[in-house]
């Protein structure tokens, strides 16, 4: 029997599965991108992404990141786009997961995310900035509330398994 889509009270839910889904895509185009234009042309595509969404290229922290992109050679750029492309794949799973309410989605949510806050803290210790504090605390959010909502559940479950037996 498949599962309605979430409503009510998973709203919160179905905000980190569209949240996922948003990371997805741009995983995925910046993957597609990286797989067929070089990586001089895949700055010209950033610059212009970013001025479409209102942001500066010019801003410090865009600068950094293309000039990066720029020096790439041909096979780390290649390398780059398909993990991109691989870690986009996840967050669509993440994603329709969530919507779906499916449990394992959320425990899958609980692990991926979990396994970057490592590398966020050691980002944020090394290049301190404001967006790197707010992808932490929200990835923390994330995971705390989804492990709470699981050993909630949990508990209630057996609250009630526990009273309907005794």
């Amino acid at each position: 029997m498949a599962r309605k889509l979430a409503k009510g009270g998973d709203r919160l839910i179905a905000v980190i599965g569209v949240f996922k889904l948003v990371k997805a895509a741009l995983l995925i185009g910046v993957g597609v991108v990286g797989l067929v234009a070089a990586p001089t042309e895949l700055v010209h595509q950033v610059r212009h992404a970013l001025a479409w969404f209102g942001l500066s290229p010019g801003h410090h922290g865009f600068s950094q990141l293309l000039g990066k992109l720029g020096s790439f050679d041909h096979d780390t750029a290649r390398m780059l786009a398909v993990a991109s492309l691989c870690y986009g794949a996840v967050f669509v799973v993440e994603g329709v997961g969530l919507l779906y309410r499916r449990r394992w989605a959320e425990w899958l949510t609980v692990i991926v995310t979990a396994s970057f806050i490592p590398i966020e803290i050691y980002e944020l210790a090394h290049h301190f900035s404001a967006g790197k504090i707010v992808t932490l605390i929200v990835n923390l959010a994330i995971v705390v509330y989804l492990v709470a909502r699981r050993v909630a559940e949990r508990r209630s479950v057996g609250y009630r398994l526990r009273h309907a037996l005794g």
